[in-house]
């Protein structure tokens, strides 16, 4: 008995995608924000001017300080602008607990546990289902996206009764801004 050659053929093998390989891959997962005031200048250092020997007059610094003061001003002004246009616009639903919080609004939903945070505009979501236990007090938000990935959150609740409140609350969230396609 010959023995004979055994034919190996090559495999033609797809590389491996998925969040494991590539955070950016889940739906919702938002990047870490700098916690440093971190401040680019659009111009390139080579382009600074070089300090000037002499030392500016009383009269420009001043005008310098009430500039920045004015824009600093006209910043939170903004920003109360916002928050106030953000409040009025529509119903909002915020449940929170000593580790999980959510929030849903116009602009969409956001989860967060612990030090980890996941944000839902309201055209990445296919479906949000609620669930409340028939004992304990443990109030549970999923967020299902049309990839058929859901995110599941546990809010515990101080008593029972805040259910009911938090149903209709995210009703009328839902009522208001999700729109099924």
């Amino acid at each position: 008995m010959k023995a004979e050659p055994v034919k190996v053929e090559p495999v033609k093998v797809e590389p491996v995608m998925g969040a494991g390989f590539d955070p950016a891959f889940v739906p919702g997962i938002t990047g870490p924000t700098p916690t440093d005031g971190v401040a680019k200048s659009p111009e390139p250092k080579g382009a600074q001017e070089p300090p000037s020997a002499e030392p500016a007059s009383p009269e420009r610094v001043d005008a310098d300080e009430a500039g920045a003061e004015a824009v600093a001003d006209a910043d939170a002004e903004d920003v109360a602008d916002a928050d106030a246009e953000d409040k009025a616009d529509g119903p909002v639903f915020e449940a929170s607990d000593r580790r999980a919080r959510i929030v849903a609004d116009r602009k969409g939903v956001r989860l967060s546990l612990d030090e980890e945070a996941c944000e839902f505009r309201w055209d990445e979501i296919a479906a949000v289902e609620t669930e409340s236990p028939r004992f304990g007090k443990r109030y549970t938000i999923t967020v299902h996206t049309p990839d058929r990935r859901w995110y599941p959150i546990e809010i515990e609740a101080a008593a029972r009764a805040r259910f009911k409140e938090w149903d209709e609350q995210i009703d009328a969230v839902l009522d208001a801004y999700f729109e099924e396609a």
